[in-house]
C-alpha cells in the first residue's frame, strides 16, 4: 500500500513543478511589468483653466442664492399669516374681555341689590310655579344668548347643582347672572390663552423670517462683481411694534373682583 502511495506521488510530482514554474514565471512578469511602468509627469497634466472654477463657484452661488430666496419668501409668508392669525385672537380676547367685564358689572350691580329685603310674596303652589317657569324661561334665553351651556340649561331644568325654583326671582336672578359671569370669565381666560400661543408663533415666524431674509441678502451681495461692501444688518422690527392703529396688545391692566389666577392678563387697547 506505502508502495503504491510513493509511486503516485512521483508520478505527480513532475506536474506539480511544471504548474508552480508557470505561476513563478507570471508573477515575475507582473512584477516586471509594474516596475517599467513610467511615473505620471506632473508637467504633462493639463493645468486647470481658472475662467472654468470661477464659472463653477458662480454656478453654485447662484443656486444656492435661489434657493435661499425661495425659503426667505416662503418665510415670510408664513410669517404674514401668523401675524394675521395672531391679531384676529386679539380680536377674540379683546371681545371675550368685554363681554366679561359686562357681565361682572351685571353681577356686582344685582349682588348690591341683594341687601334689600326680599318682597313679600304669598308661599301658594300658584307661586312657587311662576317662579319655576321664570326660571326656566330666563335660563333658556341665556343660553340661546350663549351665556349657559346645554349641560347648565339641563342643571337648571332638572333642578341640579344648586338651582331651586322655590327661590324668589330677584334671587334666582343673582344667581343666573353669576352664572353668566363665570362662563364669560372661562371664555375670556380660553380667549387670552389662546392670543398667548398665537403670539408665540408670530414671533418664532418673524425670528425665521428675518434670519431667512439676512442669508439671502448676504447670497445675493456675494454673486454682485467687486469687493462686498460691508454692511450692519438692521433688525426688522417686532411685529408688536409695527401695528396699525387701533389694533390690540396684550397688556397688563387691573380687572375687576373676582378675576383672579389666569384672569389677570386682559387685552387692552393702545392708545
Amino acid at each position: 500500500m506505502s508502495q503504491t502511495l510513493l509511486h503516485h506521488f512521483v508520478a505527480k510530482l513532475p506536474e506539480a513543478a511544471a504548474i508552480w514554474s508557470a505561476l513563478l514565471v507570471l508573477a515575475l512578469g507582473v512584477l516586471a511589468a509594474l516596475v517599467a511602468r513610467p511615473e505620471p509627469d506632473p508637467a504633462a497634466e493639463p493645468a486647470p483653466d481658472p475662467a472654468a472654477a470661477e464659472a463653477a463657484r458662480l454656478a453654485d452661488l447662484r443656486r444656492y442664492a435661489d434657493e435661499v430666496a425661495v425659503a426667505a419668501a416662503g418665510a415670510a409668508r408664513t410669517a404674514r399669516r401668523r401675524r394675521e392669525q395672531w391679531l384676529a385672537a386679539q380680536d377674540e380676547a379683546d371681545r371675550a374681555w368685554r363681554a366679561y367685564d359686562e357681565a361682572e358689572t351685571d353681577a356686582r350691580r344685582l349682588a348690591g341689590a341683594a341687601v334689600l329685603p326680599e318682597p313679600r310674596t304669598a308661599r301658594t303652589p300658584a307661586e312657587y310655579a311662576a317662579r319655576e317657569r321664570w326660571l326656566h324661561h330666563a335660563a333658556m334665553a341665556a343660553h340661546w344668548r350663549g351665556d349657559l351651556t346645554g349641560r347648565q340649561l339641563a342643571d337648571v331644568l332638572a333642578h341640579r347643582n344648586g338651582w331651586d325654583p322655590r327661590r324668589h326671582p330677584a334671587e334666582q336672578e343673582i344667581v343666573l347672572a353669576r352664572a353668566v359671569r363665570d362662563g364669560r370669565r372661562a371664555g375670556w381666560q380660553a380667549a387670552a390663552e389662546r392670543e398667548r400661543r398665537a403670539w408665540r408663533d408670530a414671533e418664532v415666524a418673524a425670528e425665521a423670517a428675518r434670519t431667512l431674509a439676512a442669508e439671502a441678502y448676504a447670497a445675493a451681495e456675494a454673486l454682485r462683481p467687486g469687493p462686498v461692501p460691508v454692511r450692519r444688518a438692521v433688525p426688522l422690527a417686532p411685529a408688536r411694534a409695527v401695528l396699525p392703529a387701533g389694533a390690540v396688545t396684550p397688556a397688563r391692566a387691573v380687572v375687576p373682583a373676582g378675576a383672579t389666577g389666569a384672569a389677570r392678563f386682559r387685552p387692552a387697547r393702545v392708545g
